[in-house]
């Protein structure tokens, strides 16, 4: 699956677990904070594709997606970061 594809279906898996994606541009990595005692995954515009995809992976992880329909080939993506250090 290509990139765009990929995010997109972040994007779609964010929505069904009613988590919020939010993008901005700036001098940080990314990942999962909380924001007025709500979940959030902070996305850095600046930084490639990849990463992006890579930090929403790790984000995921953090999930409990077992009881939640996951396109196989997100599912895959995101099982690729279990056991790496990003």
């Amino acid at each position: 699956m290509k990139n765009d594809k990929l995010y997109l279906e972040f994007e779609n898996l964010a929505q069904k677990l009613g988590l919020r994606i939010l993008k901005g541009r700036g001098n940080f990595a990314g990942g999962t904070c909380i924001v007025n005692d709500e979940k959030v995954i902070v996305l850095n515009q600046m930084k490639p594709i990849e990463q992006r995809l890579k930090t929403l992976a790790s984000s995921f992880l953090e999930c409990d997606l077992e009881k939640t329909y996951v396109v196989p080939a997100l599912r895959s993506y995101i099982e690729k970061y279990k056991d790496i250090e990003l």
